[in-house]
């Protein structure tokens, strides 16, 4: 079995992921194709370098669909037969798209691939395509039972206890730590610079931070699901599955949960022949990558065994890894997860996360991969986690080791 290696990874800019948001007029294949073209040009890569593109978008409706993620990497500049492949694990997608290169990598059938992802979520919203079974099919859903991930973390919450305050003090040390990453640099690394048609700069770093939180301004927010939780019923449905409860507490807010933002990811992947053959020093090696799923009506609770398992088979401990990144979706999750894994803060998210930057859903999973190995690059530290929640009570969790 080949080795898989971490040779570079890129990013845009995550940008609001509304009208009004910096990357609202760069289209879906605009954004991606300006990625893998910045990938293909610092690595000063052949057109026909690289095996296979594949690429993580949850909303693969409009303009995101069809054959985008076939012609992203020619209008990159990679050679036609160069192919493309669309995922689909929900927020795992990013991160996904990278495991299934590498597994095509370890497994011999491919040299080199570049795995990633994008959302426009400004121009093709959540959704957009179809809601799928569970949210439109009644017979499917009865049998089924479903609910939205807001009113889910709410659920896991109130299930593990974890109140307001806990949730917005999280939220605050995400911002500060974001801020602080911004204002250092720390990012600057990954960011490709986003040009319109032009070629003028519309955006060139994160545009979601809200540097001047506090704790006051995150305690005055409304609770986010309260009225999906009591008046669309998703609250009986929690409790006909969980009946020890006798009601759901809603306290995430839209100051305690992941932005919506557009934005695009790449990270460079390939065996150790094809860092000699192009000159290429390899960063970190994937240890192990593993997918797992836990109860699809708690949504949020997978990544503590996920990441057990991907440690088993990477031959680790949680004591054998300097650094974790973890999605944060809403603040319980890594709450939840700190608590069982029995990870320090001072670990975990060092940076910040989706909180503060945003979640541009099929990107995320190899943002934070690339976030993980600069950051351990930085503070010249060993090993690192990647792990991240997804709809329908799935996890995914990526072990890397720098070289």
């Amino acid at each position: 079995m080949d080795e898989v290696f971490i040779y570079d990874h890129a990013r845009s800019p995550r940008g609001r992921g509304k009208p009004s948001g910096s990357l609202h007029e760069i289209t879906s294949i605009g954004l991606i194709t300006q990625v893998l073209a910045a990938l293909k040009q610092r690595n000063h890569l052949a057109p026909d370098a690289i095996d296979d593109v594949v690429l993580g978008v949850v909303s693969p409706g409009a303009e995101a669909g069809a054959t985008t993620v076939r012609m992203a990497p020619i209008a990159a500049g990679f050679a036609d037969t160069v192919g493309g492949l669309h995922l689909n694990r929900a927020c795992a997608s990013g991160l996904e798209a990278v495991t299934v290169s590498a597994a095509k990598i370890r497994a011999g059938w491919a040299d080199a691939a570049i795995g990633g992802g994008y959302e426009s979520m400004s121009r093709v919203p959540p959704g957009t395509g179809g809601g799928g079974a569970w949210g439109v099919d009644p017979a499917f859903s009865a049998e089924h039972p479903f609910m939205t991930q807001g009113v889910a973390a709410d659920l896991l919450a109130t299930l593990r206890g974890v109140d307001r305050p806990d949730l917005d003090s999280y939220s605050l040390a995400s911002q500060e730590r974001a801020a602080k990453a911004q204002a250092g640099g720390f990012f600057d690394g990954a960011l490709v610079l986003i040009t319109d048609i032009i070629g003028t700069v519309v955006l060139d770093r994160d545009e979601h931070l809200r540097p001047d939180a506090t704790l006051e301004r995150l305690a005055a927010l409304p609770a986010a699901f309260a009225f999906e939780g009591r008046k669309l019923g998703y609250d009986d449905v929690a409790i006909q599955s969980y009946p020890h409860l006798s009601e759901i507490q809603h306290v995430h807010t839209a100051g305690s949960s992941s932005g919506v933002v557009d934005g695009a990811a790449g990270v460079l992947i390939g065996n150790r022949e094809f860092g000699a053959r192009t000159g290429l020093r390899p960063r970190a090696v994937i240890k192990s990558s593993v997918t797992h799923a836990s109860d699809p009506l708690l949504f949020l609770d997978a990544p503590p065994e996920t990441c057990r398992r991907a440690l088993r088979r990477a031959g680790m401990g949680v004591a054998d890894i300097d650094l974790w990144e973890l999605n944060e979706a809403f603040a319980v999750v890594p709450l939840v997860f700190m608590d069982e894994m029995g990870v320090d803060h001072d670990r975990l998210n060092v940076n910040g996360g989706a909180i503060a930057l945003g979640h541009p859903l099929g990107a995320s999973g190899a943002m934070i991969l690339g976030t993980l190995l600069d950051e351990l690059e930085r503070r010249e530290l060993a090993t690192g986690v990647a792990t991240l929640c997804a709809a329908g009570g799935m996890g995914i969790a990526t072990v890397i080791e720098r070289v």
